[in-house]
């Protein structure tokens, strides 16, 4: 029986194809082919499309073009999927002679920068875009790129095409695992990934980071410019075209719009459920409210913030914000009061099935360890949050599998997969409470809290708490070695001291 013809179709369908799955609908789409003009011979070739889903880690867009009349290929790489909340920089030691570690994994989005300090050499989004690879395939690919114009150089810049010459050397000798170097990828969309395989163990070679996005980054991702910077452009806009939607949303009066339901897809995070958990001891004794900006949109808002009291723990901000522009919500928990001098470690030994109802404070310094998986999670690892044992382990799951997404796919080794399997029924296994578990918080700055089944602390069994003395490495990190407080401590010390004398002249 012979194949099917392939069925060309214009973009609008193919687009319109694509935009009908929704990210709660099993992705079942056919390859699409697309009749495109070719960039080297003017020619028209054909591009394929295929939308796909990568279990457990991203929805991902699919192209390869082909061109028939010249042979020029290519392939990329796009996300379909949403904007992760933060943006991510991971750092990869490549030692000498260590050829394995040229063969981890990378998934490159189209934001994505890559960086080898080393060499002085960036990569920048827009000179590979989305792309699906290895350490070595980027590197080669990065070689061959600068190598492919050089006999021109040689014609018009002499010097310049030495230089790169001498560069190439050091490129290729990174690419072969003849020169150790530093491999970073940083993009500010989140949606980038370099292969654990000692996961879900850290990996002494890599470090993951994740930062808040720059307005600047915020703009090249799409997102609405700060209203500064387009005043000078809302007078040349038509007051009735499609264009002026934005200025008009951002000069309104905040509280007059309401959510759109076509911007609502970015709303992140549920201020109400974090209110919620803290009111269970006491109320906010004032909330104020100060004028603000969305990290979103950069359109105003208004900011709430309360500060409160939580008994055998300390004093906390708590700090929520709302855009009615477009619906992003976001909210945060902070320490109140002054640094505490000693770290403090938390100890809870989960035994029956009220043990997962626990109230549990995490804050943004705090480590996660499980002894029984042998898992150890570094501090800001899964950021400030205010959740239950129950939904802690539950982020922990999902942090793993959204860091770890190709683990689970059908692109790694059956011994490997399987051990990542395993790993995950234990996890689940906790919830489950088939067997006694123990999960220890570590705060260099003892900002974390588990709240305890007794009212007094003392009863409590299952709960310890240990305060110990941070060593020099952790105020270091912590930027506490540098901090110089005697101007303050002076000025606290005059104004006590004011205070009497005032009192009695009056």
């Amino acid at each position: 029986m012979a194949a099917p013809k392939e069925q060309i179709m214009d973009v609008r369908s193919v687009v319109e194809a694509v935009a009908a799955g929704g990210d709660d609908v099993e992705i079942d789409t056919p390859l699409y082919v697309v009749e495109s003009l070719c960039m080297r011979c003017g020619e028209n070739g054909t591009t394929r499309l295929l939308l796909t889903l990568i279990p457990h880690f991203r929805k991902i867009l699919l192209s390869a073009f082909d061109c028939p009349h010249c042979g020029e290929r290519n392939n990329e790489v796009e996300f379909a999927g949403e904007i992760q909340p933060r943006g991510c920089c991971y750092s990869l030691r490549v030692p000498l002679g260590d050829k394995k570690l040229l063969n981890r994994t990378v998934v490159k989005s189209e934001s994505a920068t890559i960086k080898i300090p080393e060499l002085d050499f960036e990569i920048p989004p827009e000179a590979q875009r989305g792309s699906l690879s290895t350490i070595e395939g980027i590197l080669v690919r990065a070689a061959d790129g600068l190598e492919a114009l050089q006999d021109e150089r040689k014609k018009v810049d002499p010097k310049m095409a030495e230089a790169i010459d001498q560069f190439l050397i050091k490129l290729r000798a990174c690419a072969s695992g003849d020169s150790s170097f530093t491999f970073i990828l940083d993009d500010p969309a989140g949606n980038s990934f370099i292969d654990n395989p000692l996961a879900p163990s850290p990996d002494p070679s890599l470090t993951i980071t994740f930062y808040e996005r720059t307005p600047e980054q915020q703009a090249a991702l799409g997102y609405l410019a700060d209203p500064s910077q387009l005043g000078g452009q809302s007078d040349e806009v038509s007051s009735e075209g499609i264009n002026d939607v934005p200025h008009r949303l951002l000069n309104e009066p905040h509280g007059s719009v309401g959510a759109r339901a076509g911007r609502q897809a970015i709303a992140q995070g549920n201020s109400a459920e974090m209110a919620e958990a803290l009111f269970r001891y006491s109320a906010p004794e004032e909330v104020m409210v100060f004028p603000s900006t969305c990290g979103a949109c950069m359109a105003k808002c208004d900011c709430k913030m309360f500060v409160t009291n939580i008994p055998y723990f300390q004093e906390v901000i708590v700090m929520a914000s709302s855009c009615d522009a477009c619906g992003y919500r976001n909210s945060e928990l902070k320490p109140g009061g002054p640094i505490s001098e000693k770290g403090k470690k938390i100890t809870l030994h989960v035994e029956n099935i009220k043990d997962l109802s626990r109230d549990v404070i995490k804050s943004d310094s705090a480590g996660v360890e499980i002894p029984e998986l042998e898992l150890e999670l570094t501090s800001g690892t899964l950021g400030g949050m205010v959740t239950t044992v129950e939904g802690l382990i539950t982020k922990i799951s999902e942090s793993l599998e959204r860091i770890h997404g190709f683990t689970f796919g059908d692109s790694l080794e059956e011994d490997r997969k399987s051990k990542w399997l395993d790993f995950r029924a234990r996890l689940d296994k906790l919830l489950s409470l088939k067997q006694p578990w123990t999960l220890i918080i570590d705060d260099a700055l003892a900002n974390s809290f588990v709240a305890p089944a007794t009212d007094d602390l003392k009863d409590d069994k299952q709960l310890t708490f240990e305060e110990y003395v941070r060593s020099w490495e952790q105020n270091e990190e912590l930027g506490l070695n540098d901090m110089d407080t005697t101007s303050a401590d002076v000025a606290y010390s005059s104004a006590a001291d004011a205070a009497p004398c005032k009192s009695v002249g009056d």
